[in-house]
């Protein structure tokens, strides 16, 4: 077992999220990064969507009641294992009775506490990914994020030989990132000045982000075109509202949406976006979908898994 000591700001267990249910109205949730997600897991020989917690900025304390490997991905954290430090980006054997505490993040916005075997909810609709907006999954099977004094349940294990991430795949936090955009069907509806405002200017990251969208701050774009009726949104689709200000919709956002969209951001964009603090800055380039399709079929096989592109629907 694991005991919640302290949570820090906003912790949440999540798998790779409710897959296939969007024609029913339930949104994907699952890891907002899905890159360090995946790489826990990988560390672990866990399933690719076993379950793990999801921090936001640290200060975490989770202490073992059983012996467990470990690995922790994601925001640059620190790492003690009672008065002892670790590594994030690999494996370390937690014994019973031991205290991990997570440190504030320097570098990044969520880290993930991947566990051998995964830890273990009762599934909801297919998942247990924690969605708040939508009152389903996580520990309780209400949406709500975890709290002093939960146990969350694991299967004892052990880690016999340290595994790592070689340093070339860990992404660094602390740079803006450029993020490809694919054109939508929508796209050429924006007149073309408008749609160069994201080629030719920094935007930023907003307060008012979440794990529904990422709000952006940065020049208006302006849509001219007709009203449109609601359609499905994608994950990584980019909304433009009334106001101009761009809106990345991510993993909690609703199913449907009347907005008009640019197109969508690569999805192995999304988990370096994921990653950004309010107030930093991102830029777009313009990326071809055959490309793309090509690159995420590469990385998924690489990971064993089927790209959710294929399955959320």
């Amino acid at each position: 077992m694991i005991e919640v000591i302290e949570p820090g700001m906003y912790a949440t267990i999540q798998d790779f999220g409710r897959l296939g249910y969007l024609k029913k109205g339930l949104t994907r949730g699952g890891p907002i990064d899905e890159n360090a997600f995946l790489w826990g897991n990988y560390l672990l020989k866990n399933e690719a969507g076993a379950a793990q917690i999801e921090i936001v900025l640290g200060g975490s304390k989770f202490k073992f009641t059983s012996a467990a490997a470990v690995a922790v991905c994601g925001a640059d954290v620190s790492l003690k294992l009672d008065n002892e430090d670790r590594n994030i980006w690999e494996t370390f054997q937690v014994e019973a009775g031991q205290v991990l505490s997570i440190g504030p993040a320097r570098s990044g916005l969520r880290a993930y506490l991947a566990v051998a075997g995964g830890i273990q909810v009762e599934p909801q609709w297919g998942s247990c990914a924690t969605v708040k907006r939508e009152q389903l999954g996580g520990h309780r099977g209400d949406g709500s994020a975890l709290q002093k004094g939960d146990t969350l349940a694991i299967e004892p294990s052990t880690c016999e030989l340290t595994q790592r991430i070689p340093w070339r795949y860990r992404p660094d936090y602390s740079k803006p990132p450029v993020l490809g955009l694919i054109p939508g069907f929508q796209y050429d509806q924006f007149a073309m000045a408008e749609r160069e405002k994201l080629s030719f200017h920094e935007y930023k990251i907003s307060q008012q982000s979440d794990r529904m969208g990422i709000r952006l701050e940065g020049p208006a774009i302006e849509y001219a075109g007709k009203g449109l009726v609601s359609e499905g949104i994608n994950i990584g689709s980019v909304q433009v509202p009334p106001n101009g200000q761009p809106i990345i919709m991510m993993n909690d956002r609703q199913t449907l949406g009347g907005y008009p969209k640019l197109g969508n951001i690569s999805p192995l964009d999304l988990s370096r976006l994921a990653q950004c603090r309010p107030g930093q800055t991102v830029q777009f380039t313009r990326v071809e979908v055959a490309k793309v399709q090509q690159q995420l079929t590469n990385y998924y096989d690489f990971f064993g898994i089927t790209p959710a592109c294929q399955t959320d629907h």
